[in-house]
Order: structure tokens, then C-alpha cells, then sequence
């Protein structure tokens, strides 16, 4: 296993991840505590596809106290935008929702010409693409504010200059595997995406608390991040942490839109998703279809079954197929069939959204006077 916010590798184990980083698992206490304060309930925490966190309990106090958090995820524009993209997102739009909180979205278009093999006009061809899929999802425009780390240099990098100077060239080394072949752009990039944790209270001369919808993998940016904006006089972020979701060729990995024949992409029209799935998607069931009637299959390693927890929010509907797979009343095909219609009807909404997201662009990229 290995795991880091350019690698992932190998089977996750995400207990032993939550030792090595040193992170706690979302309690069904804390759980209960969002569902009372919120009155709603989302199958991302219900499922522990949100599964860990960092100071959420404290999060949640203060927002009682009538401390409001603010959220900050973000989006590294390289290429297309695949569907384990958007678990993180959905989830976010979620808290924004029943919380009624603002939301940072940064796109960090430096990190990607620093650390991929793009011409800055490709990066900036992604940028715009993938803005249109966050819009997509439904955020209020009014309360959500997209930060390009190129764009909004003048705001982000007096404060991330503040950040680099407290974070050393081993500290980076340490956390990342960076070597003396890196170039020096990338050892100082964590600094830019350590500072929308405090910029909006920067820009509004406040102190709330915020809290970081992300991958797992992206956590060692923000081990880094929670010991130097306390130095700076901020409180640390809170995080909450989301597995990442299977790759269709099985449970190792994670998905990645660099091999985009195996990864499901939100322009995906509904003949593409159903070859990918058909032809790609790891099964848990048998070789045949009589041993698949005899032995029954696993959901618990089957893409289709894994991927249906996403799309599909009647829990009761979920557990009724994996009884009826695990038992061979069901076949594979027909699991695949499930998540066929599932993703298809997600993606015809998403994409009629994405069409209309062209003329909201400017409402959501962030600007003095939004404040």
C-alpha cells in the first residue's frame, strides 16, 4: 500500500491508514450529533464512505456556539472530471446545504503545471472544463467562491508566503517523498493550498473554524497545514475524510481520468458508461453461471455493488441486492445494469446542469465585492 497525494497504490487499508496518519474514525455518536443539528442525513456518512476526521466534534461545538464554519475543498485541473471526483464534491454540496455555509473552492492550476507533464494552455483548458462540473452539482453561487491560485495570486500569495516561511524543505521532503530532482515550485506549492484554510478570515478580519471535505490521500497537505496556521494565529482546520472510490478494474487503487477507457467521466455519454462497465467493471461473482447460482458472489469486491453506494440512497434497496448476490439470485450482468441506469441517470441531470453552468461562471469566481 502506498498512498500519498500523487500515489496511490495497492490494496488501502484504511485502518492501518488512520493509525499511520493519525486520524480518528467517524463515530456514530458524532454522526447522530450532525443528523440532530441538521435534521437531514446523507448515505456518504451513513455508508463510512466518510469515514474519519480531524477535530469534527469541535467543529460542530463551535458552530453551536454560533461560530459558523466556512468549507474548503478543491480541484487540481488536469483533465477530465471522472465520478470519484465527485463523491468529495456531492458530499460537500451536502454540508453547504444543511448547514448553510459558504463554501472555497480552490483550483490549484499551478499545482498541476508544476507537477504534470502539461503545457500551461492545457491547465488552463481543464480549468475552465472542471469549474463547469463543480457548478454542475448545484452549490449556491451566492455563498460559494472559486479561487484560482493564478488568477487570485495577489490575494493568495501574501498569505501563503506566511505559510512557506514556518514549513521546511525536509518537512515537505518527508511528507510527500520528494527528492532533490523536484522542482522548486513543487516544494513550495503546499504553501498555496495550506491558505484558503484562513484566507476568508484573512479577508474578513474573523477567526472561524474550517472544515476540509478531501480524499484521504490528500491529507499529508493538511498535517502540515493544521501545525502552521496555529502558529500564524488561527484555529486548525478541521477535516473529514472520504475513502477513495474502487477503480472499475478492482478494489485496488484508486480511479484516475489518465486512463480514461477506465474511469467513468462525467461527459460520458450513456452507450460509453454501459461499454466501460461491461467490459471493465471487476466482478465479484462466479466464472460460470452455474457455480454463480451455487456459491452465489461477493458485493463486498465488486465494483458494481461498490459504485451503487454512491448513486443508490435507499439503504433498503441496496441491502435487498447484495442479499439476492450473495446468494446467486442475481448475476453480474445484471448487477452491472444496476449502476449502468444509476450512473446514466445521474450523468443525464449532471450534464443538462453542465450545459447551463457556462453563463454562471463568473458568479462563482471570487472577487472583493462578493464579500
Amino acid at each position: 500500500m502506498k498512498i500519498t497525494p500523487y500515489q496511490v497504490e495497492g490494496s488501502i487499508d484504511y485502518e492501518k491508514i488512520c493509525s499511520e496518519f493519525g486520524i480518528k474514525q467517524i463515530t456514530p455518536e458524532l454522526k447522530e450529533k450532525i443528523k440532530q443539528m441538521t435534521n437531514a442525513d446523507s448515505h456518504f456518512l451513513r455508508r463510512g464512505i466518510f469515514f474519519a476526521q480531524r477535530d469534527l466534534k469541535w467543529c460542530l461545538e463551535e458552530y453551536e456556539k454560533g461560530n459558523k464554519f466556512f468549507l474548503y475543498t478543491g480541484c487540481g485541473p488536469s483533465g477530465p472530471i471522472h465520478l470519484g471526483h465527485l463523491g468529495t464534491w456531492r458530499f460537500a454540496k451536502w454540508l453547504q446545504d444543511v448547514f448553510d455555509v459558504e463554501m472555497w473552492f480552490q483550483f490549484t492550476d499551478d499545482e498541476k503545471f508544476l507537477f504534470k507533464n502539461l503545457e500551461y494552455d492545457q491547465v488552463q483548458h481543464w480549468l475552465r472544463e472542471n469549474m463547469l462540473d463543480v457548478i454542475a452539482l448545484g452549490f449556491d453561487p451566492k455563498k460559494t467562491h472559486f479561487l484560482i491560485n493564478t488568477a487570485h495570486a495577489s490575494i493568495i500569495y501574501p498569505e501563503a508566503i506566511k505559510v512557506a516561511k514556518k514549513i521546511t524543505t525536509s518537512t515537505v521532503k518527508g511528507a510527500f517523498g520528494f527528492t532533490d530532482s523536484n522542482n522548486i515550485g513543487s516544494i513550495f506549492y503546499t504553501a498555496m493550498q495550506t491558505t484558503p484554510v484562513f484566507l476568508p478570515n484573512v479577508l474578513r478580519n474573523e477567526n472561524r473554524p474550517c472544515l476540509v471535505p478531501l480524499g484521504i490521500d490528500q491529507d499529508p497537505h493538511f498535517r502540515i497545514s493544521r501545525d502552521v496556521v496555529e502558529k500564524l494565529g488561527f484555529h486548525k482546520p478541521a477535516i473529514i475524510h472520504a475513502k477513495m472510490m474502487t477503480p472499475l478494474t478492482g478494489p485496488e487503487g484508486k480511479m484516475s481520468s489518465s486512463d480514461a477507457q477506465k474511469a467513468i467521466l462525467t461527459t460520458d455519454d450513456p452507450a460509453t458508461v454501459k461499454k466501460k462497465i461491461n467490459k471493465y467493471a471487476f466482478s465479484g461473482g462466479q466464472d460460470t453461471l452455474e457455480k454463480h447460482r451455487e456459491l452465489g458472489g461477493n458485493p463486498d469486491i465488486d465494483t458494481a455493488y461498490q459504485w451503487l453506494r454512491y448513486f443508490e440512497e435507499d439503504d433498503a434497496v441496496l441491502e435487498d441486492l447484495a442479499a439476492k448476490y450473495r446468494c446467486g439470485e442475481l448475476l453480474s450482468g445484471e448487477l452491472k445494469q444496476k449502476v449502468i441506469d444509476a450512473i446514466n441517470s445521474f450523468l443525464a441531470k449532471h450534464q443538462e446542469a453542465r450545459k447551463e453552468a457556462e453563463s454562471k461562471l463568473q458568479e462563482f469566481i471570487f472577487h472583493p465585492g462578493k464579500l
